[in-house]
């Protein structure tokens, strides 16, 4: 069965983790090779997630090609909500303490708004469990500096709280977080349910606080792990500077800007968004077709080529790769064509013979 289809029909359970005294809600999904958790921003409902069609798209996609650890960061979703106003690195530990309830040893971190700067703190504290850092729509500093022109003033914050505190319950926000669907009254709808059953008013006034308190820059410069900044070019909550600056002071930082103005993970073009973290968590993974190849092949026959060398299966290929089984077939046949290859075992042999490899991955 197609993975986004068996998720949405039996989500993953939601088990509870102990970070001192606050219990943290997570989710697995998938059993790929490499283990990835979502470092989530704002607010989040692990349950809710897997009743929205792209939010669940998204989450299985990724857990098509990794094993997808998820968590509601404490004050949010099912993690306990009466935390008080804890400092990043407290709230960092909730990563650490729901690794270590999967047995996971190592992970690649995927942080999202706010949650880019628990997952940059972690790497750059516990390099040892993490194999690579991705950064989507994220920031370094919660407030501004004059160094930093890019956060919010603390004059500047306040209209917002006053605004949740009377409009929360509502699509609260929705033209500055996701709005490409501002006018969407089915997606107006979702977003109301969602903040509502994510947060109180109270709690995410709160939640904002600590986030206008954040300042990262300082573990930047100690990230050493492979680290990809992702981020889209308008941006309406968190400006693209910001995700250019992390990417400037990140040693080694790949970065690649989206078009579209949702900062929103799972609204608009999250199918590049996808298409950018497999490629960086999956390029030195799989057995890689010839050189000579190479040349001939689309970015997503190449996919599917690289799948194909591992003897999976065309029902195999459609479930890593989100696609249908008639999408791989027309692809395979291109690849024969190709490759000059009369049936499969020959194609295979061909991408193999002239191929890397196995190889090791750089960060795993």
């Amino acid at each position: 069965m197609n993975t986004l289809l068996a998720l949405r029909s039996n989500p993953p359970e939601t088990r509870f983790a102990r970070s001192g005294n606050v219990s943290i809600a997570y989710q697995v999904a998938g059993n790929g090779p490499v283990d990835m958790v979502l470092v989530p921003g704002f607010v989040s409902h692990l349950e809710l997630n897997w009743q929205h069609p792209t939010a669940a798209a998204f989450l299985g996609q990724l857990a098509s090609f990794s094993r997808l650890i998820m968590f509601d960061k404490r004050g949010t979703g099912l993690s306990d909500r009466s935390v008080g106003l804890p400092g990043l690195r407290q709230r960092m530990d909730d990563v650490r303490a729901v690794m270590d309830a999967v047995g996971s040893a190592r992970a690649v971190l995927l942080g999202i708004s706010e949650g880019g700067s628990m997952a940059a703190l972690f790497a750059a504290t516990y390099p040892q469990r993490v194999s690579a850092l991705i950064l989507y729509g994220a920031i370094a500093k919660g407030s501004w500096a004059p160094d930093y022109p890019w956060g919010g003033k603390a004059d500047g914050f306040e209209p917002w709280y006053d605004m949740w505190r009377r409009e929360w319950g509502g699509p609260v926000s929705i033209e500055v977080w996701a709005p490409s669907l501002a006018q969407d009254d089915r997606f107006r709808q979702w977003w109301a349910r969602y903040l509502r059953e994510a947060s109180s008013p109270g709690a995410v006034i709160n939640l904002f606080r600590m986030n206008a308190a954040i300042d990262s820059r300082s573990a930047l410069a100690a990230v050493t792990v492979p680290t990809l900044v992702v981020h889209r070019a308008g941006d309406r909550a968190i400006c693209v500077e910001q995700g250019r600056y992390l990417a400037a002071h990140i040693a080694g930082a790949s970065y690649v800007e989206l078009e579209g103005d949702d900062h929103v993970w799972y609204v608009g073009d999250v199918d590049s968004l996808v298409r950018e973290i497999q490629k960086f968590v999956m390029g030195g993974r799989t057995e890689t077709p010839a050189p000579e190849a190479e040349a001939g092949l689309s970015p997503r026959e190449m996919e599917v080529a690289a799948l194909l060398a591992q003897r999976l299966s065309t029902a195999e290929i459609a479930e890593r790769l989100f696609i249908s089984h008639h999408t791989v077939s027309k692809h395979l046949e291109h690849i024969y064509m190709k490759l000059n290859a009369s049936r499969r075992s020959e194609a295979r042999r061909i991408l193999l013979a002239g191929s890397r490899a196995p190889f090791a991955a750089p960060f795993w």
